[in-house]
């Protein structure tokens, strides 16, 4: 298929290049902009295109995961990163690690030589007119970028630190402890509340205040000087050094909340807030932090309640820049007010590599719809793919938006319970999900979806 139409993406992370890689597959033609190698972000120290920063691992490779379920619907959609990540991939158990250079140089290669791709190596500050555009500057953008699409675009309010209290699942709660109730009884119980007594809050606040902070990226070292004056982003770590009882005047405030089924008042209390409308998902409330994951799990697995809760997203604090997307972008990741205007990433709200992807894809096939004048495609929340769009198009009851990683708590719940386990429940959503998507496969023109055999044989071909 020969087209002349244009479109631009701006940047050459994994989600700009799945993005550009599927318009230009779709016989468009595409200019993605790359700033390297004239200019760098902090985080970023090669050449290549999809550079790998944090980590080479993809996490976990099977469907009762969410990113599993996530990866191989991208497989399936004839994703380039997931073809990139099968061809490069190293042994690492059940995950799916590559090995990072030949990852990037995998992904670069495949850029440069197609047909229907120019390179422009340049920093972009604006977006041309009258062009459709996919904006996948990602958490780094530039500052010129970044004020552009704050105050020329008219998206207010676009953050650049990035501070969210764990999200656990609301079916992995222990609810013959934790319990429903509001502050003096005052409105609906939309709170849940995790009682401690004084021995069991002496032992949490021991291990919080001495337990391991994750790793200070170079880039991250200027938000953590701002953040120790900002009271509302405050590590709950931080907090509680200040004093024993800080917390328990402050998040872990126990008075008005009585537990109706013992009549009393405990000790300290750990207020969980449902995160989306079904009530799968809960965050705790005042808990951002800068721990290690592990340690996240380690020390508030001790909150009474919490013993075994699944964690469907750990409290982060880091440098992020991204959009409060839910007031501006569509389930196709246009822009409500532009619909020339798509964005990709981790811009989005979107976390992670796999993440990014979906998100790079989904913009890609709905610019090169909106170029060609045919309806977008928006793949059903049943879908991973189709989640993380919901999601970032309209957030959650709180109102207030923070990034999101794959997880089985924004995927729509089931009609009917499933007997035997988290896992025999995941893998109904897993054989939704895929049947879901053959649809999608066939309206997107890829002669129906890849298979998991197809993925086997491509990868023993590469080992």
């Amino acid at each position: 298929m020969e087209n002349t139409k244009t479109i631009n993406v701006y940047g050459a992370g994994l989600a700009g290049c799945e993005a550009a890689w599927q318009i230009a597959k779709r016989g468009l033609h595409v200019r993605l902009f790359e700033m390297k190698p004239q200019k760098y972000t902090p985080a970023h120290h090669n050449e290549g295109f999809a550079e790998l920063v944090c980590s080479n691992s993809f996490r976990s490779d099977r469907v009762t995961n969410a990113v599993g379920l996530l990866k191989e619907e991208l497989y399936r959609l004839d994703s380039l990163i997931m073809e990139a990540a099968y061809a490069t991939r190293v042994p690492a158990g059940s995950a799916l690690a590559v090995d990072r250079e030949l990852f990037s140089k995998y992904v670069t290669d495949k850029i440069k030589n197609h047909p229907n791709i120019e390179i422009v190596e340049k920093e972009v500050t604006e977006v041309e007119d009258g062009v459709i555009t996919v904006i996948a500057t990602g958490p780094l953008t530039s500052e010129p970028m970044a004020e552009y699409i704050e105050k020329t675009l008219g998206l207010e309010g676009l953050h650049f630190f990035d501070a969210a209290a764990p999200i656990v699942d609301a079916s992995s709660l222990n609810m013959d402890i934790v319990y429903a109730a509001s502050r003096y009884d005052k409105g609906d119980a939309d709170y849940l509340n995790c009682p401690m007594t004084r021995e069991q809050y002496d032992a949490f606040y021991t291990e919080l205040i001495t337990a391991r902070e994750a790793e200070i990226k170079d880039f991250d070292r200027e938000m953590q000087n701002e953040l120790k004056v900002f009271e509302g982003c405050m590590p709950v770590e931080v907090m509680a050094k200040r004093g024993y009882d800080t917390l328990r005047y402050g998040p872990l405030k126990p008075v008005g909340l009585v537990d109706k089924r013992t009549g009393e008042e405990a000790y300290a209390v750990v207020q969980l807030r449902k995160e989306n409308a079904e009530g799968t998902m809960y965050n705790l409330v005042g808990f951002q932090t800068h721990l290690a994951f592990p340690e996240q799990k380690r020390v508030f697995g001790m909150i009474p309640g919490l013993e075994n809760a699944e964690f469907l997203r750990y409290g982060i604090m880091h440098r992020n820049t991204y959009i409060d997307s839910p007031k501006y972008l569509d389930a196709d990741y246009s822009m409500r007010s532009n619909k020339n205007i798509f964005f990709a990433g981790q811009m989005t709200g979107v976390e992670g590599y796999i993440e990014s992807t979906g998100s790079g894809f989904v913009a890609g096939v709905n610019a090169v719809a909106r170029a060609l004048g045919e309806e977008s495609t928006v793949f059903p929340r049943t879908t991973m793919i189709g989640a993380m769009s919901h999601y970032i198009s309209t957030g959650n009851v709180s109102g207030s938006f923070v990034p999101m990683n794959a997880n089985f708590g924004i995927v729509e719940p089931l009609e009917k319970r499933v007997k035997g386990g988290k896992i025999a429940k995941y893998e109904v959503v897993a054989a939704r999900a895929l049947e879901a998507l053959e649809e999608y496969c066939a309206r997107l023109g890829t002669e129906g979806c890849k298979k998991q055999t197809e993925k086997e044989s491509n990868n023993e071909d590469h080992n």
